[in-house]
């Protein structure tokens, strides 16, 4: 098969990590895959060997997702965002895949409804049309009108073949998160949580005893980098605190120069998650795939879930993992370096953890749903 995904990470990277993700399994299982990407870049993701086609980048205004702001932080202009969809559509053609793959779209990325819309508009229009699927995290953000739910779901019926979910039914079934009708439910098929394969410990033992403080750029983490600061000021562990965005490196020399002796800042690692075996605690937000992360390596760990603007995502899914050893829940609210400390000294007394094993293959298994439903339509 020819495989194409789009996905556009506007706040995060976590929908991009995703999408390469499955389309190294993809490529796995010898098929032709590429990922077109419209947010900003993010050298720290591993991207192998999938073919990454870059649109020009856009990304929220932080946590305003009604605002598209460019690579320079001004407003997406009429001319840029038309040039994306004239790019975007132009790959769809000359890749000609088998199946198109949307990641979060129609369920979210509504800001972007144009651009999606003439991608379904000019796939749906190919002599051969391709597998339409959408493809979607465990925990979605509730819609906060019951009418962007029927909308979505018109649109799932009109012009996709399958919706995949990448969750086990059994732990966080859609419904907890999205009202899920009867005709929607007929179209979801569920992966399994997508993850790659567990990293090794690391050969170095880096971040061996440390505090590994991980929650993006500052315009989500800032407020996490703040306490752990803090926090670290009053302790006597060392603590690596990694930056993400693409103004990292200038920030972590920035940030450097103030911070305690016990402190080490920089730009995010490719390494990170090797460095998980080894450290006493991780401090970090609770996307998907850093909880996955967390649960691979068997590291304690104490999540801040992102609740701006009446998100709920990140809530849920850290209320469910505390119910595991080693694993606390700080609110954002609560956030302080004493809380903080309190919450670190609780996971570091719990008991171990063993690396978890079970459950991680959703990027297999979607290949092989992917595979069923395309082989149907032949």
């Amino acid at each position: 098969m020819k495989v194409m995904i789009v996905v556009t990470h506007l706040l995060g990277t976590g929908h991009l990590a995703r999408a390469l993700t499955l389309a190294r399994g993809l490529i796995v299982q010898g098929h032709v895959v590429c990922v077109v990407t419209g947010g900003m870049l993010a050298p720290q993701l591993d991207r192998g060997d999938v073919p990454l086609l870059q649109l020009p980048p856009i990304r929220s205004d932080g946590i305003d997702f009604s605002k598209l702001l460019d690579s320079d932080g001004a407003l997406a202009s009429e001319a840029l965002l038309g040039e994306r969809i004239r790019l975007l559509t132009g790959h769809l053609h000359q890749e000609t895949p088998d199946v198109l793959i949307t990641e979060l779209f129609p369920f979210g990325r509504r800001i972007l409804r144009a651009e999606f819309g003439a991608l379904l508009d000019h796939a749906q229009a190919l002599p051969d049309p391709p597998l339409i699927l959408s493809s979607i995290r465990d925990i979605l953000a509730p819609p906060s009108k019951p009418e962007k739910a029927v909308k979505a779901d018109a649109i799932i019926a009109a012009r996709y073949d399958a919706v995949l979910v990448h969750a086990d039914a059994a732990v966080t079934p859609l419904h907890l998160s999205w009202p899920v009708s009867e005709a929607l439910a007929a179209k979801l098929q569920y992966t399994g949580f997508v993850a790659p394969p567990p990293a090794s410990p690391h050969p170095d033992k880096a971040g061996a005893g440390e505090i590994i403080v991980s929650a993006g750029g500052g315009n989500v983490g800032g407020h996490v980098f703040e306490a752990a600061l803090a926090a670290a000021a009053q302790d006597q562990r060392r603590w690596r605190i990694l930056l993400g965005g693409a103004d990292a490196p200038a920030r972590a020399a920035t940030l450097s120069t103030s911070a305690p002796p016990n402190v080490v800042i920089e730009p995010a690692r490719p390494d990170f998650r090797a460095m998980l075996y080894h450290a006493a605690a991780s401090v970090s937000l609770c996307g998907y795939n850093t909880a996955l992360d967390v649960l691979q390596s068997g590291c304690r760990a104490v999540f801040v879930p992102f609740d701006e603007g009446n998100e709920v995502e990140q809530s849920i899914r850290a209320k469910a993992l505390a119910t595991l050893p080693g694993i606390a829940v700080l609110p954002r609210a609560e956030l302080a370096a004493d809380r903080l400390r309190m919450a670190l000294e609780d996971v570091l007394n719990a008991p171990p953890r063993t690396p978890a094993t079970d459950g991680f293959s959703g990027a297999q298994e979607t290949v092989r749903i992917v595979q069923d439903l395309w082989s149907a339509r032949r």
